[in-house]
């Protein structure tokens, strides 16, 4: 795909004598095809497990990105690879695998992970290393922002950066579209006390209670368990029109079947780790009429995607891009443009300080990508506020509103 750089502001330190663990840019790391330098963007999301379909159509869209780079030579004399690493949706497989990629001295940066809690684990290793982090999935408002984001924001780490909107949006969003649209003013909130999780179930509530809902429950649940019908129980008892889950779709399928078979007359709400088909093939028939919200619009509509969907499909991955596929894309791509401004301020050549250039040249990228126009706010965080809402019908997720969260 033939991405577009609008506008692109940074300063670039140049000439540093020491070399930050990028590699040496002389004769013997060149490697790439025609003599080019080989820079590496790694990819780390759970490509195993519960949510492998998540973390491969992760992994499948940066090797789009990558191969599409290299096809039109988009950076000249820069040859990119992929390695990919599975964290397993682990924080300390996480953490194990930033310091894989840190110490491989060709990463120019990293794309991932899908889970909160593992970028969390991950962050500090890179911002050490002054090396890019660009997560296409954390929500965690923390993450960016800081442990106290709701009354003073505060970014922890300049190299963590992502192009997923984030849960201080996607949970009120959700909360407004159950309370003023679907009318349903009686909520049973869940959580798997995960990072992601009870994060979004608290932006929720908290949007959810300031309109006027009413919460006639909460619970925590181990999300590894397979028996929920104490929870199920009480949901039914409390006489709740809707249950709003915090969590991912592993859980949250059987959790919404088993809720729906004791007799509870609700609607399954969640935020993005739910929009998915597996979603809908864990809570069978029942699933008929639950919502899910995704970061971003509806990426089948955008005129941005159409050519990424047809580049995935033609390269036969036998894997979906699934929810996060373009904004992986994207995360990928930001590295791209990253290094081609680097390069391009260095005569052409990738200076031996590339890494900690390459994270401030993210700062400043904005090119149109898959998602829409992709940049960063002074947090990292993109600054493509749009969200969608989708309901089960017949089967299948299908968008039914999209737009940004007003306050």
């Amino acid at each position: 795909m033939r991405q577009r750089l609008l506008a692109l502001t940074a300063t670039l330190a140049v000439g540093a004598l020491t070399l930050t663990a990028c590699g040496s840019r002389d004769e013997g790391n060149k490697g790439g095809s025609d003599g080019d330098t080989k820079v590496v963007i790694g990819l780390d999301a759970p490509l195993t497990g519960d949510l492998s379909a998540l973390g491969l159509g992760m992994k499948n869209s940066v090797d789009l990105a990558v191969k599409t780079a290299n096809k039109e030579k988009y950076v000249k004399g820069v040859t990119f690879e992929l390695k990919a690493l599975d964290d397993q949706a682990q924080p300390t497989s996480g953490q194990q695998n930033a310091t894989t990629f840190v110490g491989q001295e060709d990463v120019i940066g990293v794309v991932g992970p899908l889970n909160s809690s593992v970028g969390e684990a991950m962050q500090k290793v890179f911002n050490d290393a002054n090396t890019a982090l660009v997560s296409p999935a954390n929500t965690n408002p923390s993450l960016t922002q800081g442990l106290n984001w709701q009354k003073e924001k505060k970014r922890p780490f300049a190299s963590y950066f992502r192009t997923a909107t984030t849960d201080a949006i996607q949970g009120p969003f959700a909360a407004q579209y159950v309370y003023n649209e679907a009318k349903l003013t009686k909520a049973f909130i869940i959580d798997d006390k995960k990072t992601y999780g009870a994060g979004l179930a608290a932006t929720f509530k908290g949007e959810y209670e300031k309109l006027g809902g009413k919460v006639v429950g909460t619970e925590h649940i181990n999300p590894e368990a397979k028996d929920f019908a104490a929870v199920a129980t009480k949901v039914k008892s409390s006489g709740a029109q809707v249950v709003f889950y915090g969590g991912e779709y592993p859980a949250g399928g059987p959790l919404s079947k088993q809720i729906k078979a004791a007799g509870a007359d609700v609607a399954f709400v969640g935020g993005d780790a739910l929009k998915s088909p597996e979603y809908i093939k864990l809570a069978g028939k029942s699933s008929e009429g639950d919502f899910a919200t995704l970061v971003g619009s509806e990426l089948e509509k955008l005129d941005s995607a159409k050519e990424f969907i047809a580049n995935y499909q033609a390269e036969g991955y036998k894997d979906a891009y699934e929810a996060y596929g373009g904004y992986s894309y994207d995360a990928a791509w930001s590295i791209i443009e990253a290094v081609k401004a680097v390069t391009e301020k260095n005569d052409g050549k990738l200076p031996e300080d590339a890494r900690k250039q390459v994270v401030e040249a993210l700062q400043g990228v904005s090119f149109e990508g898959v998602s829409g126009t992709v940049s960063f706010d002074e947090f990292g965080d993109t600054t493509n506020k749009q969200l969608t809402v989708y309901e089960v019908k017949n089967g299948e997720h299908v968008a039914v509103k999209s737009g940004t969260f007003t306050d």
